[in-house]
């Protein structure tokens, strides 16, 4: 089997097309990178999302709980 290049140089030179090879392996690496960008920042904001939810359903489970107590107390009296 041989070397597709010859040596490096002649590889960065991709045969006379280093510019649309570079330039298509640099679009790719830019929107790969953008991708992973994008799902962390979702992954950070829906987990905050997550945890508003939580705590807003942790105060209307107490504030119930609250309403259920007294209206329990005021009918004993």
């Amino acid at each position: 089997m041989t070397p597709a290049f010859s040596s490096w140089t002649s590889f960065f030179q991709m045969g006379g097309y280093a510019f649309y090879v570079w330039l298509s392996v640099g679009f790719t690496l830019l929107a790969f990178g953008c991708l992973i960008i994008h799902t962390l920042l979702q992954r950070k904001q829906l987990l905050k999302q997550i945890r508003q939810r939580e705590s807003r359903e942790r105060r209307i489970s107490a504030a119930k709980q609250k309403k259920t107590a007294a209206n329990k107390a005021g009918d004993h009296l």
